[in-house]
């Protein structure tokens, strides 16, 4: 009768429950050492927690899985939910005014003041949460892909989900760049689980999101809701790099030329393609979301991409599709129950619905991400809902500038109960959530590198043509691929062009494969009448959303716009 002994192969956790997560503890509570008494003087109760610090995917899989209801879907992505707050929570978002960055401050609705006080307090409130926590989750990582400019971000948490979403959003250090990783330049607190106390001074809510740039520390309290976080980072970078580093932050996309080398950043809010036209087979992408132009060329704030679910299918964005494997996050996706497939179609749940993976999850990242060559093109995107934008313009730096500061798109019927007409959308710099000085700062600066480095820019309309919604189409995808496409050939360079009265913009005459009624919006709409209200009516709506800047810029900005 054959004799069983015990081998070292066997999966240890066969014979007692609990080795795995014992040794998790011993292995990355000791990673912290020379950290603990950071860890202490910040309030941390050691003797009760466990710090868990870069812990691997695996483990934060296992973690979320085992105490978070977390689900494995069936391409091995961690599916996870954020709760009650589904999106970014802007009318709790606070900065700090305090004496070293209170004058630099655009400070109003969407940057609103807290004292000093209220900060340590909710502070407080954070720390003694997460001392309740048997886990403590602990990630450092960089922002910014250049070394000169880069940040080093220290995130604490209490959900493995979060700790998996900041290893994937930020860049991940090395071994040797963990172990010599040192002080952080900035911590962010998440003890989102547990709610802000509405009493407290200048709380309106139960959720706060607070930043305070001489502490250089975050506070999230009452949302699990993890765009937090990654937005807090590029508030931060927001403020840092115009400030300290004399660069300029932007919420863009950039790709770069594979046969040519040449850099073009797309700016542009949600719907209007920023992240489809900067996925490119002819180009590497350099990010989706967060850059600095600097003084030596273009590097991504992030070491990932937050890319939205709602809709995606292998045939529309195969890129991203395939990105949702081991390691990436589906963040509030309904999936089938029995097979653990995704449904990117269902809303029962938000339409907000995303996922974050490393970037070297697509197939085409220029990695490093960072390039040492300043952009050729700037193409600013927007949806019009209206028809009355061109699909292409080609803009003066004085229009670019102009364009830039009032950040135009439109929502279309049907996103809202009520809605029965096209909605315009005005977010300066095409960021307005995250911008932290005033507009006109960054707005200059774009300016002056645009006009250093002799960057062309052109502003493209993703939306409808030949009619409002409703009556008009949408820009077919292709038009706008082929329109890219000869921006980045040269063939724009070299074009005739024609003025589009009243927003005074200059669109060519002919692009090859571009119908001739589409590249004039006046030629495509058959009621001219209509035509004409619709671009009064959108002129309007410009000059009413510029006024708020009007007293910062000069006057050949100004009549950059819009004339009625």
């Amino acid at each position: 009768m054959p004799t069983h002994t015990l081998t070292p192969y066997v999966t240890p956790h066969i014979h007692h429950k609990h080795y795995a997560q014992e040794h998790d503890n011993e292995n990355f509570s000791h990673l912290i050492g020379r950290d603990l008494e950071y860890f202490s003087q910040a309030g941390f109760d050691m003797e009760k927690i466990t710090l868990k610090r870069n812990a691997p995917t695996a483990l934060l899989y296992e973690d979320a899985v085992r105490n978070e209801g977390a689900i494995i879907s069936s391409t091995g992505a961690l599916i996870n939910f954020s709760g009650k707050k589904t999106g970014r929570s802007p009318k709790d978002k606070r900065i700090v005014f305090e004496e070293t960055s209170k004058d630099d401050i655009w400070w109003g609705s969407v940057n609103i003041k807290m004292d000093e006080h209220t900060f340590e307090i909710n502070r407080e409130r954070a720390i003694d949460y997460l001392n309740t926590r048997d886990n403590v989750y602990v990630f450092d990582g960089f922002a910014g892909w250049d070394p000169k400019y880069r940040i080093k971000v220290r995130v604490i948490c209490a959900r493995a989900y979060h700790a998996l979403f900041m290893n994937n959003m930020l860049i991940r250090p090395t071994e040797e760049e963990l172990a010599n990783f040192g002080e952080p330049d900035f911590i962010i607190y998440n003890a989102g689980q547990f709610p802000a106390n509405r009493f407290t001074k200048g709380m309106s809510s139960t959720t706060s999101v607070e930043i305070n740039f001489k502490r250089m520390e975050m506070v999230i309290l009452g949302t699990e809701y993890a765009g937090e976080m990654k937005k807090g980072v590029f508030s931060v970078m927001n403020y840092l790099q115009p400030v300290k580093f004399g660069q300029l932050s932007l919420h863009s996309s950039a790709n770069v030329g594979i046969d040519n080398g040449d850099v073009t950043l797309f700016f542009g809010l949600s719907g209007t393609g920023k992240t489809t036209l900067s996925a490119d087979p002819r180009r590497l992408l350099i990010g989706d979301d967060e850059h600095v132009w600097s003084d030596t060329g273009v590097f991504n704030i992030e070491g990932g991409c937050y890319a939205k679910t709602i809709n995606l299918s292998a045939e529309k964005e195969p890129e991203i599709y395939n990105a949702i494997r081991f390691g990436s996050i589906l963040e509030n996706v309904v999936y089938n129950p029995l097979s653990r497939v995704p449904d990117y179609n269902d809303v029962g749940i938000t339409e907000n619905t995303r996922c974050a993976y490393p970037i070297e999850f697509i197939p085409n990242a220029h990695i490093p991400c960072s390039v040492n060559r300043q952009p050729s093109n700037i193409i600013m995107l927007t949806c019009d809902a209206f028809g009355v934008l061109p699909p292409v313009s080609k803009l003066t730096p004085e229009q670019a500038s102009y364009h830039f500061l009032a950040g135009y798109t439109s929502k279309t019927p049907g996103t809202e109960d009520g809605v029965l007409e096209p909605i315009p959308t005005f977010s300066t710099c095409y960021a307005a959530p995250f911008i932290v000085l005033p507009p006109g700062r960054y707005a200059e600066m774009l300016a002056e590198r645009m006009a250093r480095h002799q960057v062309d820019c052109w502003l493209i309309n993703t939306g409808w043509t030949g009619g409002r919604y409703g009556t008009g189409k949408r820009c077919p995808l292709a038009v706008t691929r082929r329109i890219v496409d000869a921006v980045h050939s040269g063939e724009l360079r070299t074009a005739n062009y024609e003025t589009f009265d009243t927003f005074n913009l200059q669109i060519p005459t002919a692009i090859e494969g571009v119908p001739r009624e589409l590249l004039n919006p006046s030629l495509a709409w058959p009621d001219r009448a209509a035509f004409g209200r619709e671009v009064r009516k959108l002129a309007g709506m410009f000059q009413k959303a510029f006024a708020l800047y009007e007293k910062d810029v000069e006057e050949k900005v100004r009549l950059a716009g819009p004339q009625l």
